[in-house]
C-alpha cells in the first residue's frame, strides 16, 4: 500500500474540512438546520425526492400504477436538491428525520401517513394498491427477500465502491479494492439468478425488480461511476438482459425523468404534477439551476 498508514485516534472528531464532493453537507448530527415548510400539490401523494437510484425506485412505481390504472396513485413529485442541504429543511425532516430522499406523504386519508426509506416506500405502496407484490406466500417472501437484499446490498455500491471510487477527494486502494470485490460478487448474485429467472424474483414483474434495477442495472449497463471497464461489467450477461428489458418499459423510462437534474435535458423532469408534465416540458423546466 503507498498511503501512509493512519491510526485512529482514542476519540473521533468531526473535521469539517474533510474534503469530497458532498463534505459542505455531511455532519454527523440530526434534526434541521432552517425552517422551511414543503410544498404540497393537489394530488394524495406528495413525493419529495432526487432522481438519484433510490429516488428513481419509487417514481417508477408510482408510473407503473398509474399505467395499471390506479388513479390513486396520482402524485406530485417535488425537486430536493440535496447539494443544497434542502433535506435538512424543518418541513423534510418532519416527514424522514432521517433527512434522506425519498420521502412520501399520503395525505388520501383522514389522517396524512408519511413514509420514509425507499424499500419502505415501494412495499407501502404494492400493500396499498395491490400490485408488483405477489400474494402467495412463497414468491412473496422471496420477492420481499430481494428486496431486503437490494437494501442491504446498495450501500457497498454508493457508499462505499461509488464513494471511494468517484468521490472521495483521495484514492485509497484498499477501499477501493475492498469495495470493487463486494460489488463484482453482488453482480454474481444477481447474474447466476437471472440465468435462471426473467425477473429477480421470478416469473413476475415486482418491486424487487424496481429496487434493484437503478443501481444494478445501471451498473451492469456502464452508467454508473464511469466504472464499466474497470469492473468489467459486460461479463454479466444475465443482469445486461435483465436491465434491458426493465428499461424498455415505458413507466420505467418516465419513472427515470422525474426529480431528474443530470444528464441531457431531454431526459430531466425536474417536477411532476400531471402525466401531462412528459409531453409539456419546456427549457424553463429542464434548465439545471445555477
Amino acid at each position: 500500500m503507498s498511503e501512509s498508514p493512519y491510526i485512529p485516534p482514542k476519540v473521533w472528531t468531526w473535521q469539517k474540512a474533510n474534503g469530497g464532493r458532498f463534505a459542505n453537507i455531511n455532519r454527523p448530527v440530526a434534526g434541521a438546520t432552517h425552517q422551511q415548510a414543503l410544498p404540497r400539490g393537489k394530488h394524495p401523494l406528495q413525493l419529495y425526492s432526487l432522481g438519484t437510484p433510490n429516488g428513481i425506485k419509487v417514481t417508477v412505481m408510482l408510473e407503473e400504477l398509474l399505467a395499471l390504472g390506479h388513479q390513486g396513485a396520482e402524485y406530485d413529485a417535488w425537486l430536493i436538491r440535496i447539494s443544497e442541504g434542502m433535506q435538512f429543511s424543518s418541513g423534510f425532516v418532519d416527514v424522514n428525520p432521517n433527512s434522506k430522499i425519498p420521502a412520501l406523504l399520503d395525505c388520501s386519508g383522514p389522517e396524512e401517513i408519511r413514509v420514509f426509506e425507499s424499500g419502505s416506500i415501494l412495499f407501502y405502496l404494492a400493500e396499498k394498491f395491490k400490485a408488483f407484490l405477489p400474494t402467495d406466500a412463497v414468491k412473496r417472501t422471496e420477492c420481499m427477500s430481494w428486496l431486503m437484499w437490494q437494501m442491504g446490498s446498495a450501500p457497498y455500491l454508493g457508499g462505499g465502491f461509488g464513494h471511494f471510487y468517484t468521490y472521495a477527494p483521495t484514492k485509497i486502494e484498499y477501499a477501493i479494492d475492498r469495495f470493487a470485490m463486494e460489488v463484482k460478487r453482488e453482480l454474481d448474485v444477481l447474474n447466476q439468478r437471472l440465468a435462471t429467472h426473467r425477473f429477480i424474483g421470478g416469473d413476475e414483474y415486482t418491486i424487487a425488480d424496481m429496487a434493484i434495477w437503478p443501481w444494478y442495472g445501471g451498473l451492469a449497463k456502464g452508467e454508473r461511476y464511469d466504472s464499466g471497464e474497470f469492473l468489467q461489467v459486460h461479463e454479466y450477461t444475465h443482469v445486461i438482459r435483465w436491465s434491458d428489458e426493465i428499461e424498455a418499459r415505458p413507466a420505467v423510462q418516465r419513472g427515470r425523468m422525474v426529480n431528474r437534474v443530470m444528464g441531457p435535458l431531454e431526459m430531466q423532469l425536474h417536477e411532476r404534477h400531471d402525466a401531462s408534465d412528459f409531453l409539456h416540458r419546456t427549457q424553463d423546466k429542464l434548465a439545471p439551476k445555477t
